[in-house]
């Protein structure tokens, strides 16, 4: 049977594979997978080797001391693709590990294709050599990449971004909606990200604002959103020592409907700014990378901003707050902006009605019927000359 080999390392890529693999499965179901990838992908039917997303993880410190079970994977998927020959190799983001994966498969001579290819765009560009060389299908999924790609002399297919499918498709749950607007005036969501270092370097940050904005809006109320069960009990501890009462509850598996539910968000910077565009809710952008990240941030960046929403209109729609290690001056900033909107119902109406108006210019569903078509447009002839 055409098998397609799969390497996903970040919990969102995990959701993006998952909903292709089923949208793969009802076109071909001749189709098996296998390969790298999360739990989604396990419960699409994907047969993996081995859960990559448990070392999602962002920094060269926190890289190091993974760095030998990285290439031991790695080598692990080049006797894989020497023996097996999978009919084809998909690639979501994750670009360290996954340039070693593309060069694998490039040498057995499988195609490979990169869905939500990493953004090249806005550092190191000539890491745009290694698409060139490794990569047969580059799959992206933002509207002003295949111009980008085009002036580096690569072709693209643009197919849209899967999150807004994603964000369409997604049912929310209506009682825990219900039950959170039944005792609470008003909301904030607090989203500390899905990688473990995002969470420990953001949430102390975010757990201060907290303390400070309950202290001026006694009446509001704030959720936080956890992707793990083990970092929702870390947070829950750095609650418990702050040694603060504080309105403040911890969920797992509600990021959409505490979004939705919220009037506004503080969230770690990553591709869930494109469900809080989606879902139209204001929201202040922060990530604290540490020394070495804001370095070569510095030395290496090549864009004004780093939210995606803010990137398609080239201006600050949500306000973004970078630092290294204390939250320092960025601190009463954050404060601020969040406190106006809490303060000034008009403001935040007024930030809502303009990230309607992006929504309006930049949404496009579509993305995973897009990339099947891509896909598969060019897979069967693959896999018929493989039987041959």
């Amino acid at each position: 049977m055409p098998e397609i080999f799969f390497s996903v390392g970040e919990p969102s890529g995990d959701q993006h594979a998952a909903h292709l693999i089923h949208e793969l499965k009802q076109r071909r179901p001749d189709l098996t997978f296998t390969g790298f990838g999360g739990p989604e992908m396990q419960e699409a039917g994907c047969d993996l080797h081995f859960q990559l997303t448990d070392m999602a993880v962002m920094g060269i410190f926190a890289v190091l001391p993974l760095l030998r079970k990285f290439f031991k994977l790695a080598d692990q998927a080049e006797q894989y693709f020497q023996t097996h020959k999978p009919d084809a190799v998909i690639l979501v983001d994750f670009p360290g590990f996954n340039w070693s994966i593309a060069k694998r498969a490039k040498a057995a001579g499988i195609p490979v294709y990169y869905f939500s290819p990493p953004q090249i765009w806005a550092w190191a560009t000539w890491r745009v050599e290694r698409m060139r060389k490794y990569v047969d299908h580059v799959l992206c999924g933002l509207s002003f990449e295949p111009e980008w790609y085009a002036k580096h002399g690569i072709e693209v297919e643009f197919v849209g971004h899967p999150f807004f499918d994603e964000v369409a498709a997604k049912k929310l749950n209506e009682p825990f909606c219900l039950d959170q607007h039944r005792d609470a005036d008003r909301i904030v969501g607090v989203l500390p990200g899905s990688r473990n270092s995002e969470v420990q370097g953001n949430f102390p940050d975010q757990l201060k604002l907290i303390s400070r904005w309950h202290e001026k809006h006694p009446e509001v109320k704030f959720l936080v959103a956890c992707y793990r069960e083990s970092q929702k009990v870390w947070c829950e501890k750095q609650y418990e020592r702050l040694g603060q009462e504080l309105p403040i509850e911890f969920h797992i598996d509600r990021t959409s409907e505490i979004i939705e539910i919220s009037d506004c968000c503080v969230m770690v910077s990553g591709s869930v700014s494109l469900e809080l565009l989606a879902r139209t809710k204001p929201a202040i952008v922060m990530y604290n990378g540490g020394l070495f990240m804001w370095v070569i941030g510095k030395t290496l960046l090549q864009i004004e901003y780093i939210s995606l929403p803010n990137l398609f209109e080239n201006c600050e729609v949500f306000p973004e707050f970078y630092h290294m290690g204390p939250v320092g001056r960025n601190y009463d900033k954050m404060f601020q902006v969040v406190d106006n909107w809490l303060t000034h119902p008009d403001q935040l109406l007024e930030k809502q009605a303009e990230i309607e108006r992006l929504k309006y210019r930049t949404v496009q569903f579509g993305a995973i019927s897009k990339t099947a078509d891509a896909i598969l447009k060019t897979f069967p002839q693959q896999s018929r000359q493989k039987a041959a």
